[in-house]
């Protein structure tokens, strides 16, 4: 059962969707990242190694792509993956500065903890949900995410 509801700041009160957003990131990817410490990953860690082992030896720039995070975060998060021995970086051959990144096999060897760590985030996610509720849930959560993404960066509208 849901607890009581949280305390939404006063300067929040106008953006209450936008606070439980908030408040719904922090404790998935708090929750995550105890998961993944236990696999001995960083959050987001998982995320390339989701997008590396559906498609092997993207480039650095394809994963800042799918993943949606800028180039120094992704090849901070590379670098800590290849110095634990999950990916290796080389020079593509058609262009010496592009990075291909590859996983090895203590990286290919993740699939099963990771597939088995996004389920049961799944079910802690969801447990409280009907599985419709869950449907209309994603259906929500990716219809402002479009919005958000159809919409210039608030530095760009003021010009």
């Amino acid at each position: 059962m849901a607890g009581p509801a949280p305390h939404i700041p006063t300067m929040a009160s106008e953006g209450q969707l936008s606070y439980a957003v908030f408040q719904l990131a922090r404790a998935h990817r708090g929750y995550a990242a105890a998961m993944l410490r236990e696999m001995d990953l960083h959050p987001g860690q998982e995320l390339l190694l989701m997008h590396l082992l559906e498609r092997d030896g993207q480039s650095q720039s394809e994963l800042v792509e799918s993943v949606r995070v800028d180039h120094s975060t992704v090849s901070k998060a590379l670098r800590r993956m290849q110095d634990a021995g999950l990916v290796i970086r080389e020079p593509a051959e058609h262009d010496r500065r592009v990075l291909v990144v590859r996983l090895t096999d203590k990286g290919r060897s993740m699939r099963e903890p990771i597939s088995a760590m996004w389920q049961a985030l799944e079910e802690a996610s969801t447990r409280n949900l009907s599985a419709q509720q869950a449907k209309s849930f994603v259906r929500t959560a990716y219809a402002i995410v479009d919005t958000i993404d159809s919409r210039p960066l608030p530095q760009a509208e003021s010009k």
